[in-house]
């Protein structure tokens, strides 16, 4: 695990940054943010009484159920997996690939994360079997598994997991008696939503499955941190409320008040904010999809993109032509890819995937142009990939897989 101490590119420090979408604020939530700038209280831990309504009749919409006594808020997401990590106890389970600030945090308790294979279609869930598997392995070498965290819109893979698999994925994590925290931050960002069947875990295992939701994705810029969380229903759930605003309390994690208005804002979601998160998410589907071509075109590998603002690619069938230019892991690749395509281009081994293949995370954000302005142009554009600054930006990436493609087939042993 060379090149991974704080030193040189520590898992943490040197993490991949938040997925920031490159467009300015909406002005509608600047003018809500400025007018709460002179709130002189802080929110209670836990957010307050009208944040709180405003996340029950978000998740409402979607079909499930809440009252704000089982809701809490706290300043991102990172902090409500904290407080639900500790007061949970236990071993944790997560997807390989998966976020890559999930992990840090259990280990910051000093709890081990056990990485589970997804299976061939979708990231973000386990492979049923994998899991039970790893359970049974865990246990049987006196491991106490007790949580996993899944995402049915994946970041980083950008899929979105089908109703059958993560049924089956849901039944096996009950039958192994863990209780699921589902990440739901990218499940407005499906970038067909009229095809794409998205459902919650917390539809199929109410009792034990908590959702949390960070706003600063898919609905606040990312440098406005509020995230949600939605406890399960019955006594079970009432407990770990409880235990998750002690951690909270503990912590000092409360909403900026003015963001929490702003939070509240977004969730009661107004024309504004719904008809700007359609635009931004029908503007990084086209270009996602792009890449994509780009990339598939050029022999890597990579499912197609479902949600979200990032495509994840295994580069492992152009293993010869980057060993040639001193590519031999997952950190070189980033290194290597990042320097030539100008873009963050975190390696797999950032998300818990194996140091040794050849795989990345690209997002679009970076594809949108280099200045404010030119990024403004692309939501507002009817053709926003005939616009110079993401033709460019296209262009480049192409030219770097085709490269590697076209040295590969040259490296290859005559048939």
């Amino acid at each position: 695990m060379r090149r991974t101490d704080p030193e040189g590119h520590g898992p943490v420090r040197y993490g991949p940054p938040l997925s920031e979408d490159g467009l300015p604020v909406l002005p509608e939530l600047s003018v809500v943010l400025a007018a709460a700038a002179g709130l002189p209280d802080s929110e209670p831990v836990g957010g307050g009484r009208a944040l709180r309504e405003a996340a029950c009749g978000y998740w409402e919409r979607r079909g499930l159920t809440c009252g704000p006594d089982r809701a809490a808020a706290a300043p991102g997401a990172p902090a409500l997996l904290v407080a639900l990590t500790a007061a949970l106890g236990g071993d944790v389970l997560v997807p390989r690939p998966c976020a890559a600030w999930w992990a840090p945090y259990a280990r910051l308790l000093g709890r081990p994360v056990f990485h589970v294979a997804t299976p061939a279609e979708c990231g973000g869930v386990p492979d049923p079997f994998a899991l039970l598997e790893t359970v049974r392995r865990v246990r049987d070498e006196g491991g106490d598994p007790r949580l996993l965290v899944l995402s049915v819109a994946d970041d980083p893979t950008g899929t979105v997991a089908p109703p059958e698999v993560l049924h089956e994925a849901v039944e096996a994590a009950a039958g192994a008696g863990l209780h699921l925290v589902s990440d739901e931050t990218w499940r407005d960002t499906a970038h067909a939503p009229h095809d794409t069947v998205l459902l919650s875990p917390a539809e199929m295992l109410p009792d034990r499955v908590t959702v949390v939701t960070d706003l600063a994705g898919a609905l606040l810029p990312t440098g406005w941190p509020a995230a949600v969380a939605r406890f399960p229903t019955g006594p079970d759930g009432e407990g770990l409320h409880a235990r998750v605003l002690d951690v909270l309390t503990a912590l000092g994690a409360r909403v900026a008040a003015p963001v929490a208005v702003a939070a509240g804002h977004v969730l009661a979601e107004p024309e504004a904010v719904t008809a700007r998160v359609a635009a931004a998410v029908r503007l990084h589907a086209r270009v996602a999809d792009a890449a994509h071509h780009a990339v598939v075109a050029a022999g890597a590998l990579s499912l197609p993109p479902q949600a979200g603002r990032h495509l994840y690619v295994d580069l492992g069938p152009l293993r010869s032509a980057l060993f040639a230019r001193g590519v031999g892991d997952a950190q070189d690749l980033e290194d290597f890819l990042a320097a030539r395509l100008g873009m963050p281009t975190p390696g797999g081994h950032r998300f818990g995937d194996d140091l040794a293949a050849l795989r990345v995370r690209l997002s679009t954000g970076p594809l949108l142009g280099a200045t404010a302005e030119e990024r403004a142009q692309c939501l507002t554009s009817p053709t926003p990939l005939e616009l110079p600054q993401v033709q460019r930006a296209l262009i480049t990436l192409r030219s770097v897989f085709d490269d590697l493609r076209d040295d590969a087939q040259r490296r290859e042993p005559p048939r």
